[in-house]
Formats: C-alpha cells, sequence, structure tokens
C-alpha cells in the first residue's frame, strides 16, 4: 500500500510538472467521478483538466511513463459505464470546450471535445442549421461524448447517429502518437489496412443488416473500401479505448424554420411500434414512442389523445403552415386511435419534456420502486420492433421484473429501466440472467445490444452473442493497434469487465445509517435516497434560457461538478462508502460541496428522479456539527426567530445603530454576515402587535394567517395587505392561538434537534386548530410546513394534519373565495416566483390570480440566489450575485417603465433591494393597493 501510494504521488508530482491544466488527486474529485449515469462505478487515481492539445499529449505521456491508464471524459452521462475507471480521468468540461469555427457555406463545425452540444446548436442556429444527433441529455452532453459512443437521440430518423455527422478527427494515442482522421487510410494505425484487408468477409458478413441504430461493438465495417474507408466513422463509438479526441469537425445539416407535432395515440405500445416504420416515407423528423406507464403527471395525460401509447412525430416545414400541413397529414395516414396537431412552442416543449425527463422518470417505477438501467437502449429492426416487445414484456414477467419501454421507435431503439435487485447477491444473479436472455432475444430478432449508448460494461461481456466469437476477436486486435499497451478505458469493449462486477450499490452499507429526517419516499434508508441519483445531470445545464427551472443555480454560478445536485450526491455516496471519503458525517469534503448548496429545493421538483438535496445537506449539517461549534451564521440567522423576538422592543435603536457603519460592520462580522450585505431593519410594530391592536374579530375565522418570522418583525406590510385583501373576498381570518414558527431556519442550518422541538411546540399549540386552513404569505416557510414538518416528525400525525391545511395566499382565495373578483390593474408584470413555491407548492393558482386581476406576463425562473440565509454568509457574496444575474436581474432590466416587481419571498425583495436598487412587492401588496384605488375611484 505504501508503494501504491508513493507511485499515485509521483504521478500527480509529474502531472502537474507537465500539464497547464489542473491536476486534482484529492478525495474530493476522485470521488466526484467514480461514477456517470450507469450501475458500474470505479474509483480513479486522479483528476486532469487539461487546456488544449498539448495538456492532453503531456497527460498522456506521464501517465504511458506510469503505466497509469486514462479515461477520456465528457458530462458523464454515459449509461453503460464507459465513463468511469481506474486511472486518470481527463475532464474535457473545463477549458476544452470552444466551438473553433463555424463554416455555414460548407455547413460545418470545428468543436473540442468538451463543448455541449446545445451551444453548438445555438452558435449553428444563427445560420438556420443544427447538429443532427440529439441525445436527451442535449442540453450537458459533451461532443467529445457523443462521439465516443456514437450517440444518436430522436431527430436520428431524419439525421442520423453522431458517426453520419463527422467529417474529421483529431486523436492522440496513448503512445503520443497524433492523428488526423477521416476518409482513406490516411492517419491509420500501423497495420490496421492489413488487418482489415485479411478479413473482408469476417466484416463484410458479421453485422446484422437491416439497423439504422447498430451502435455495439467497433465500426469495422466502415473500413471496408466499398463504404469509403472511413477512418473517423470508424474511431466513433469507440468508447475512448482507442484514443483521446482533441477536436472534430462535424457536419451541420438545415434546420427547418418552422416545426409541428403529430401526437398519434394507440391502445397499446406495440401497435405504436407496428405503426412507426409506415411514418418513414413521409419524412417525419422524430417517431418517439411511449406508453402510459410512462406518463405520471396528470396534466400532461391530459394534454395527449385518446390511446394508451403514443407516436411523437415532429415535422419542419419553411413556414408553420407548411410544417402544421405535414403534421396532419401524418395524422391523416397513420392507422391510430386518435391524433393531434400541436404547433404552439411552449405546449410543444412540455410534451418534448415528458419524452426527454423519461431518462430520470424511468428510474421510479409507479409505486415508487427503484428501476435501473442495465438493458437501456437494445434495438431491433424498426420492422420487428412491435414483435421484440413483445417478447420484452413476457421475458420480463418471466423473471419477475417490470420496466417501462420507451424510445425511438422509427428506428427500432428501446430505452428501458428495469426494477433489478442490484444490492442482494440473489438480484445481482438475476440481473445476471436476464441480461443473457434479453441479449439472445435481440440477437433473434436480428438486433443490436446496443442502440445508442454504447456497450461499455453493461453489454460488451454479451457481444460474442452478436458477432461471434471471430469478429470479437478481431474487436480485440483493432483495439490493440490503436493501443497496443492497453492504457485507454480498459475493461471496456475489447477483453471487458463482467457485467455484473464493478456494480456502484456494493460499497453502499447494507444497515441503516440513523437520521433525522424519515424521507418517506425512500423508506426511511438514507442510503436509497442519496441512490436516487442516477447521474442524467439535469442539473448541469448550462446556459440563460433555462426556462421556468431552477435547477441547479450553484453549479450555474461556478460551472464546477461539485456545486451541482450531482456532485454533491456522489460525495455523499462515496461518504456512506468510506472508501474514498473516509470521515464520515465530519467529511471536509462534503461540507465544502455543499456549503454553496442553497438549499434552493430546485432539485426536489427539476430533478427527473426526485433528488432533494436541500434535505440532505440539512441532515448532513445536523450530524457534521454534533457536539461541536458551529459557523457564526448559524447561530445568528439559523435561530433568527429566536433573536428577532427579543429584538422587537429596541427595534427602532437597533434600527439606528445599524446605520452607523462601524457598528454594522462590527454585528456582520461577529455574526458571520458577509460584509458586501446590508442588516435588514426591523419592523417598528409587528404584524402580530397590528393585528391584536385592530381587536378580535366575533364570528370564527374562516382560516388562520400564519404569522411567520420574516412577515411578523421584518415586513408586516405584507401581513396587513393580506388581511386586507382577505377581508375584502368575505374572508375572516385569525392569527393561531399563540406563537408558533415552522422551524424553517433551524432546518436549513442543519440544527434538527431544536427545530423539532420548535416544531412540536407548534403542533401544540396549533392542536385546537388543526383542521382549519392556514395561509402562509412566505413561500419558505409554506414549503417547510409542508414537507420539513411531517418529514422531521413522521411519527406525529398532527405534523401531516397541519402540512395538509397549508395554503399560499393565491390558493387561499381561489379555494375559500372562488367568486371574488380582485382589483383590475392591467399592466405588466416581472419579478421572482420564489424557488421554494415552484418546487414544493406550485405556483399555477398564482399565475390565475394575476391574470384576473391584469397582471400579464411571466416571473422569472431560476432562484433570486439569496436563499434565506444563503446569500447573507460570509463567503457567499459573489455566488449569491451570480445566481441572481442568471435569470432574475437580466429580468428586471428588460422590464418596460411602468412593470409591476412582484417577489412574494422576503429574500427575492432583499435581493432586488440590494443588488439593483428596485423595490418588489407580495402579491398581496400589489392587490390591496388596487383595492384602495378602487375604492377611492
Amino acid at each position: 500500500m505504501g508503494d501504491q501510494l508513493r507511485e499515485t504521488a509521483a504521478v500527480a508530482r509529474a502531472l502537474r510538472e507537465a500539464v497547464r491544466g489542473e491536476v486534482d488527486f484529492g478525495a474530493a474529485a476522485r470521488a466526484l467521478h467514480t461514477m456517470d449515469a450507469s450501475n458500474y462505478r470505479r474509483v480513479p487515481v486522479g483528476v486532469v483538466a487539461p487546456r488544449d492539445a498539448a495538456d492532453v499529449a503531456a497527460a498522456l505521456a506521464v501517465c504511458r511513463e506510469h503505466g497509469v491508464p486514462v479515461v477520456p471524459r465528457g458530462a458523464g452521462t454515459s449509461i453503460a459505464g464507459q465513463a468511469t475507471g481506474t486511472g486518470v480521468v481527463l475532464d474535457f468540461t473545463r477549458h476544452m470546450r470552444a466551438i473553433v469555427s463555424v463554416d455555414p457555406e460548407a455547413r460545418t463545425a470545428v468543436v473540442q471535445p468538451g463543448v455541449v452540444l446545445d451551444r453548438l446548436r445555438g452558435a449553428a442556429g444563427a445560420y438556420g442549421l443544427t447538429f443532427g444527433p440529439d441525445p436527451s441529455t442535449h442540453s450537458r452532453c459533451t461532443l467529445g461524448g457523443m462521439i465516443g459512443n456514437n450517440a444518436c437521440g430522436s431527430h436520428s430518423v431524419a439525421w442520423g447517429t453522431t458517426a453520419d455527422n463527422v467529417d474529421r478527427l483529431s486523436v492522440v494515442t496513448y503512445g503520443g502518437t497524433e492523428l488526423r482522421l477521416g476518409r482513406g487510410w490516411g492517419g491509420a494505425p500501423d497495420g490496421l489496412a492489413g488487418l482489415v484487408g485479411r478479413h473482408l468477409a469476417a466484416i463484410r458478413t458479421g453485422f446484422p443488416p437491416g439497423l439504422p441504430r447498430r451502435i455495439s461493438g467497433y465500426a469495422l465495417d466502415a473500413l471496408l473500401p466499398e463504404r469509403g474507408t472511413d477512418l473517423a466513422r470508424a474511431f466513433c463509438g469507440s468508447e475512448g479505448t482507442l484514443g483521446v479526441l482533441t477536436e472534430a469537425t462535424v457536419r451541420l445539416v438545415e434546420s427547418p424554420p418552422a416545426r409541428a407535432l403529430a401526437v398519434l395515440g394507440y391502445a397499446d405500445e406495440s401497435a405504436a411500434a407496428e405503426a412507426a416504420p409506415g411514418l418513414l416515407p413521409y419524412g417525419p423528423l422524430t417517431v418517439e414512442g411511449m406508453a402510459e406507464d410512462l406518463v405520471r403527471d396528470p396534466a400532461a395525460r391530459t394534454a395527449l389523445p385518446r390511446g394508451g401509447a403514443w407516436l411523437f412525430a415532429e415535422t419542419g416545414g419553411t413556414t408553420p403552415e407548411e410544417a402544421a400541413a405535414r403534421a396532419a397529414r401524418l395524422v391523416r395516414v397513420a392507422d391510430a386511435l386518435d391524433g393531434t396537431v400541436v404547433t404552439d412552442p411552449d405546449a410543444r416543449r412540455a410534451l418534448w419534456r415528458v419524452r426527454e425527463d423519461a431518462a430520470g422518470t424511468a428510474t421510479r417505477t409507479a409505486d415508487g420502486a427503484e428501476a435501473w438501467p442495465g438493458w437501456e437502449d437494445c434495438a431491433v429492426p424498426p420492422a420487428r420492433l412491435g414483435a421484440y416487445l413483445r417478447d420484452f414484456r413476457a421475458l420480463l414477467a418471466e423473471h419477475g421484473l417490470r420496466g417501462t419501454p420507451y424510445g425511438h421507435f422509427g428506428d427500432g431503439c428501446i430505452h428501458v429501466r428495469i426494477d433489478f435487485d442490484l444490492v442482494t447477491a440473489d438480484g445481482v444473479r438475476r440481473f445476471r440472467r436476464f441480461s443473457e436472455d434479453v441479449a439472445d432475444l435481440v440477437v433473434a430478432h436480428g438486433g443490436s445490444l446496443s442502440g445508442e449508448h454504447g456497450d461499455g460494461q453493461a453489454r460488451a461481456e454479451l457481444l460474442p452473442k452478436m458477432y461471434g466469437d471471430e469478429l470479437v476477436a478481431l474487436f480485440g486486435r483493432f483495439k490493440d493497434l490503436w493501443d497496443p499497451a492497453g492504457g485507454m478505458n480498459p475493461g471496456m469493449l475489447a477483453r471487458p469487465a463482467r457485467l455484473d462486477e464493478n456494480l456502484r450499490f456494493d460499497v453502499l452499507p447494507r444497515e441503516r445509517v440513523d437520521v433525522a429526517f424519515g424521507y418517506p419516499h425512500d423508506g426511511g434508508d438514507f442510503a436509497t435516497a442519496v441512490r436516487r441519483c442516477v447521474g442524467v445531470a439535469k442539473c448541469r445545464v448550462e446556459g440563460p434560457n433555462q426556462g421556468p427551472g431552477v435547477m441547479c443555480p450553484s453549479f450555474r454560478a461556478t460551472g464546477e461538478e461539485q456545486h451541482s445536485t450531482r456532485g454533491r450526491a456522489r460525495l455523499l455516496h462515496e461518504m456512506l462508502a468510506g472508501e474514498v471519503v473516509t470521515d464520515g458525517w465530519r467529511s471536509a469534503e462534503v461540507r465544502d460541496a455543499l456549503d454553496l448548496c442553497l438549499s434552493c429545493k430546485g432539485c426536489r421538483s427539476d430533478c427527473p428522479v426526485g433528488v432533494d438535496m436541500a434535505t440532505y445537506k440539512a441532515e448532513f449539517l445536523h450530524h457534521h456539527y454534533a457536539g461541536r461549534l458551529r459557523p457564526a451564521a448559524h447561530y445568528a440567522m439559523g435561530r433568527l426567530p429566536q433573536w428577532l423576538r427579543l429584538a422587537a422592543p429596541f427595534a427602532r435603536v437597533l434600527n439606528a445603530a445599524a446605520r452607523v457603519r462601524p457598528l454594522a460592520a462590527l454585528a456582520k462580522r461577529v455574526a458571520g454576515i458577509a460584509p458586501e450585505r446590508d442588516l435588514p431593519e426591523f419592523a417598528p410594530e409587528t404584524f402580530r402587535a397590528w393585528f391584536a391592536r385592530r381587536g378580535a374579530a366575533g364570528a370564527a375565522p374562516d382560516l388562520l394567517l400564519w404569522p411567520d418570522t420574516f412577515t411578523d418583525h421584518l415586513t408586516p406590510s405584507v401581513g396587513r395587505a393580506a388581511v386586507t385583501v382577505l377581508e375584502a373576498a368575505g374572508l375572516r381570518p385569525a392569527l393561531p392561538p399563540g406563537r408558533v414558527c415552522c422551524g424553517l431556519t433551524y432546518v436549513s442550518t442543519g440544527q434538527l434537534d431544536h427545530a423539532r422541538t420548535v416544531m412540536r411546540h407548534t403542533l401544540d399549540t396549533m392542536e385546537p386548530a388543526l383542521g382549519t386552513p392556514v395561509v402562509v404569505l412566505e413561500p419558505s416557510c409554506a414549503a417547510a410546513l409542508r414537507t420539513d414538518l411531517p418529514e422531521l416528525l413522521p411519527d406525529d400525525p398532527r405534523a401531516r394534519r397541519l402540512a395538509d391545511s397549508v395554503r399560499t395566499f393565491a390558493q387561499a382565495l381561489e379555494q375559500h373565495a372562488p367568486d371574488w373578483r380582485p382589483p383590475r390593474l392591467d399592466r405588466p408584470v416581472t419579478g421572482q416566483t420564489h424557488c421554494h413555491q415552484h418546487a414544493v407548492l406550485g405556483d399555477a393558482p398564482d399565475r390565475r390570480l394575476r391574470a384576473r386581476a391584469g397582471l400579464t406576463g411571466d416571473l422569472a425562473g431560476g432562484c433570486c440566489g439569496l436563499a434565506g440565509n444563503f446569500g447573507f454568509e460570509r463567503g457567499h457574496h459573489d455566488v449569491s450575485a451570480a445566481c441572481a444575474e442568471d435569470q432574475l436581474l437580466p429580468a428586471v432590466r428588460a422590464a418596460a417603465p411602468g412593470t409591476e416587481l412582484l417577489a412574494d419571498g422576503f429574500s427575492c425583495r432583499t435581493q432586488l433591494a440590494q443588488l439593483a436598487g428596485v423595490r418588489a412587492r407580495h402579491l398581496a401588496e400589489v392587490l390591496a393597493e388596487g383595492l384602495e384605488e378602487r375604492l377611492e375611484g
């Protein structure tokens, strides 16, 4: 072990001397790269982020000298395990991510391997062009990864696979040779032409015909003379086992300026599959299929036509009318139960989102059981797909397994996640037996073991079933000509590891970890909650056009994997494993990664598998600081309700003191508050005091108005406005019968014992009023009552009763005063939908209420960046401001004069005041002002 550590240290030193990019052999970097989006886990020795091709060559030279393997890696969204490895990981997402050039006349682009597909599509879109292949991970997958896997996507029926769209590749081999690959033998490793020439018959007859999605194995048939001897095409799909890509010239295609979507309903998935080939002669851009067991959202289900399965056939045209006419023709010629044409861009995006999120949605069965890849993307000839699906469903039943097939029906490619038990020895044995049986089934239907994601470790062992021993042996000789030392991603494709080795679940503890939260959706098991993250990396979405989503603001601010939801989940996984991250709950690596988590809860709704990092962070902090001194901010802002109650009688004096700069600076330093922040002012009169001064109402109240800490002590104007509006709507509000608190600030800082004490006191106080609707004006407090309260006190039935009674302001008006007409304000709005409202509560009632009041326009998505205590904590200001710059501040700057600025959250309003110098208001305040104007008018 000592010799191994010394050798690893020597490799790290040599790399730091040779490479200009970052070299990180620390526990956190290694832990972040142990897994991709597959079932597999391999621990690297270190991570290098090369700056350019020279860095790649230098890193390879060091690794070659020390006999260390190399694994090229893009976004790490591979589903077969090929983006994991035991050597040095080359991370191309940090620096080598440039679009070198776009040539609209030649319809080509030159890109580095780390460029994200959507960035290329955006650059090409300026010329009416696009890159045809578009996997569902298009917002975060990289071109290098797509070339490594020969990725496809939903538009492959029109534009083919990545290999169909690659022109030339620049590659460096493990041996240090720089190659330029295209058509012809130029750049070929020595001996390759001879190898192909000696085995022409085997290559010509060994690959199954009629398969548009044959991704498995090496594409040796691309080297046949009758196919033009295309070395670049043969390199595609090699999964990092032949060399390292440093630059690619790719072909672009014309993107139809207008598109429409024909959605066709069928009785079941087999009927949809059998109908799919009949649509291809009409030139659709997509023919995607899915069945009803994948559509979990009732709203999405109502948008679909009648049927138990659907085909999504997209059409293009030079005008919207032409695209719609082509879609209408598909509806007419399709033998479908029902069909509709969708032309509205927002409606089309919503439907495509159902399909694109399937890679995550399908990781849970309808009853919440876990489902995994492992047989993720086989393909059969499209004409055989209906029969294959019937046989596949029968095989699932025979093995006692469940899965939800969906995918690229027009190309015969099926995705499915199956409820394998990959934790117990019996479950893993059944996983192997099923894999062997389904491989036989795919081959019997003339198919390919992989139709999109590559073989990796999941299927490469089974390639002899598809190709036979002779061709598989030829694969090994092909690999050896490129990589005679075997240093490029060993264990993949040629001489692969077994499909049931290196499973990522093996290292997790078998006994349950003692935790504070109940984790009701994960059987109370923290390890099960952590392994929700399957690595599809929707949290790594870049760019300004994220839409209404929130996840993941810290990654969008820093671009660092450890600040993504996936990165944090990986670190927690390794913390539980104890091999790389060895300090358990005391881990500094996990603490540092979670430090920039805003606890926005965006992942709870936006992550396709519902990872809830805000809860995991609170859990970790609870254990990490148990019996230890906490950061000053935890005592100051984590216990804010206590301090504000003590400060209330001295509000005016404290406000005056806060305006004295030296005193304010001292207070911020002691409290762990960022020096860039202004201290909020205390209200001279609390909301409670104002409400009590009004006198008690005689009749029983219709609802209770929750006096949250922020409304009570900092912005009582919001509470007063809410009372005005509720009473105008004919409702009688009252306050709870005693002092109450949701416990939010204690939860967000991980003071969970204290939070439970506060919550129990709240339940005791609220017990006589349980069942009465509770209107909560502050979205973060409403979310805490809805989720944190019952999950921290799962054994107290009162917690669930109170959680179920919580209503937002707009919800309460819609449910309890449905006939009330708000004042007509008729002006545009912008501002912020609170991230907790987006993630937990939903904002549909708010949008309807705004529409009825004539407040037009949408609020910004994303996160304001202040996020309760986060943006106030020392060291967080720059990230907090960057989060605001992502969507909120640009939306405010772009607003026309007279636009109403809305933000129901105290944090959102504070961020806007401090960073933009503008005043935002709660919707209740705007409506209350409108009522006054209506009375005056």
